[in-house]
């Protein structure tokens, strides 16, 4: 009988040999006929198999795959939808469109699309057939989309009871998207953040936890300004919420004195707020603010009659006036540039003079620009024209660089100046949101719908999928470039310098490694990673009429350690 032994070598390869066994009486005698140390292991396993009986065949005549469908990222999301109980928080009873807006939440953050693209897109990965909804046309997610914006306020108030509780910090600020359109009733012109001239936009303002964990969103019309929305986030605190007693964040556009001499009325209701820069200088040719303070601190608490009952905390950081002082110089030669064009204009046009009116018109446009209109001097005539930079405009300015206020009505007992400062700062969190939404994550633009309510659900499923997004984050931290740290370093860090990672993320960036050996991602590349575990459909010719096999890719080290993290999500509180 011919059989292959191997046959182990201490430090060295095992030998393979091909030998014989003969029974010769009561003993087996071995006879080596090959050595087939230098084979190719599959090419040892055939001749193994041969000599058992085995009939081989080449496996393109023995295997098809029909298919193969990308499958990790969508088992990650779903996973991480699961241990969130996103289904019950959508609605507590299964239904169609219940399955249609947690695989519209999914596949958000896999591609973005048009509905009609999403009902392709969901079918060259697995997660049509994983929620069942690989039939569904565009109309049936436009009736998905009505379906969760009649829910929203529920929705909203689940996470509300999940993520706030009295007493908490609540965040809010306002962001807008350009609108590619005419029809819908929201679109309007006005303050846009995306730098996108000559199209209209729609406003929306987010409002998260103190760790930036999203808990609601509104959608206003493009022309609505920032302190406008305020009203609904208090009546969304007080009467959707049932809080009574919480701290609001918002920046010094958002929180103005006429907001927060409403919010009084409410005094459960505490906020913190900044002062502009022109309230700024108020209060230092006041002799409030006393430069000589900062000499050698950068942080002093004050008070002034001109905010009875408030704290205000000033702040002075050295790099930020540094930046402001370098910004200020850069746009007042571009400026300088453009009047020294109008100068020669006016010069050259000695046949026919321009007149003053004309020059002033010039000049306007080009002060405006880089708003830059305080800081000149300029003597306009008839076929006249001279500019010099105003030096005590420029001084005045330069003296409050890296100077900012913080106001808030808390006291002292319930929050020191250096935490005043701190939860100030928390608002980057709600920035995060918003870069979120917009960046290659979630894509909240374009905005494809020509309806208010589709647009209003539309952002609202992008809020969702952000939600998800937003934990799937914190679990996979240690497979990310994120620092781990950074939630625990912020109330121990000096409130005023600027922020620093820890010496853990510095060890992170350099080696692009994780503590336990696996490269570094970002969010998007990781679920790239994960998309490359597939789900295969197999059919097998050697039996007959056999039914066809699905079979998962192994997963790699890295995706069983994303998975294995994934399961640790618990929903913020």
């Amino acid at each position: 009988m011919l059989r292959i032994d191997t046959i182990p070598n201490r430090k060295s390869k095992p030998t393979v040999l091909l030998r014989e066994h003969r029974r010769e009486g009561t003993h087996i005698r071995k006879v080596t006929l090959l050595n087939l140390s230098h084979w190719e292991p599959t090419q040892v396993e055939a001749l193994r198999l041969s000599l058992a009986g085995k009939t081989l065949v080449p496996i393109e005549e023995a295997l098809t795959i029909e298919r193969s469908l990308p499958h990790g990222h969508v088992e990650a999301i779903l996973a991480a939808a699961e241990r969130l109980g996103l289904e019950r928080l959508l609605d507590s009873r299964p239904s169609r469109q219940r399955d249609l807006v947690v695989a519209m939440i999914v596949d958000r953050l896999i591609h973005s699309a048009s509905k009609l693209a999403t009902t392709r897109l969901w079918r060259d990965t697995t997660l049509a057939d994983q929620l069942g909804v690989a039939d569904a046309d565009e109309d049936e997610l436009y009736d998905a989309l009505d379906w969760l914006l009649e829910r929203q306020e529920r929705i909203e108030k689940k996470l509300a009871k999940r993520h706030l509780k009295e007493g908490d910090l609540v965040l809010y600020d306002v962001s807008s998207s350009y609108y590619e359109g005419h029809t819908c009733l929201l679109v309007a012109f006005g303050h846009s953040r995306d730098g996108k001239k000559g199209l209209p936009i729609v406003v929306y303002g987010a409002m998260t936890n103190a760790e930036g964990c999203p808990v609601a969103i509104d959608v206003y019309r493009g022309n609505t300004a920032d302190p406008t929305t305020v009203p609904d986030q208090v009546e969304k605190l007080r009467e959707r919420f049932g809080l009574g007693r919480v701290v609001l964040v918002g920046d010094r556009g958002m929180l103005t004195s006429p907001q927060i001499e409403a919010l009084r009325v409410h005094p459960g209701l505490g906020w913190i707020s900044a002062l502009r820069s022109r309230d700024i200088r108020a209060l230092v040719e006041s002799g409030n603010i006393q430069l000589s303070l900062f000499d050698e601190q950068n942080l002093a608490e004050i008070e002034s009659p001109d905010y009875p009952g408030e704290r205000l905390v000033v702040c002075l950081n050295p790099l930020l006036a540094e930046d402001r002082r370098r910004t200020r110089d850069e746009l007042l030669e571009e400026t300088e540039k453009g009047l020294e064009k109008i100068a020669r204009e006016v010069a050259r046009r000695t046949q026919t003079p321009l007149a003053a009116a004309e020059i002033g018109a010039k000049t306007e446009r080009v002060l405006a620009i880089h708003k830059m209109r305080k800081h000149f001097k300029l003597v306009i005539e008839d076929g006249r024209f001279s500019y010099e930079r105003n030096a005590e405009s420029i001084r005045r300015e330069e003296a409050l660089d890296g100077f900012y206020v913080i106001r808030t009505g808390e006291s002292r007992e319930t929050m020191t100046a250096a935490d005043v400062v701190r939860n100030y700062k928390r608002l980057a969190e709600v920035e995060r949101v918003f870069r979120a939404l917009k960046s290659l994550d979630i894509r909240i633009r374009p905005i494809r719908h020509r309806t208010e309510d589709h647009v209003r659900a539309h952002i609202f499923l992008c809020l969702l999928a952000y939600y998800v997004e937003w934990h799937m984050r914190r679990a996979l931290a240690p497979m990310l470039f994120d620092d781990e740290e950074r939630e625990t370093s912020r109330m121990t860090r000096d409130p005023v310098a600027p922020a620093k990672p820890s010496a853990s993320a510095d060890a992170k960036r350099r080696s692009r490694q994780s503590a336990d050996g696996l490269e570094l991602h970002s969010f998007e590349t990781l679920l790239g990673h994960l998309a490359t575990r597939c789900q295969n459909r197999c059919v097998f010719h050697a039996t007959p009429g056999a039914p066809t096999a699905v079979r998962l890719t192994e997963p790699t080290p890295l995706q069983e350690k994303a998975l294995k993290l994934i399961g640790t999500i618990v929903p913020s509180s």
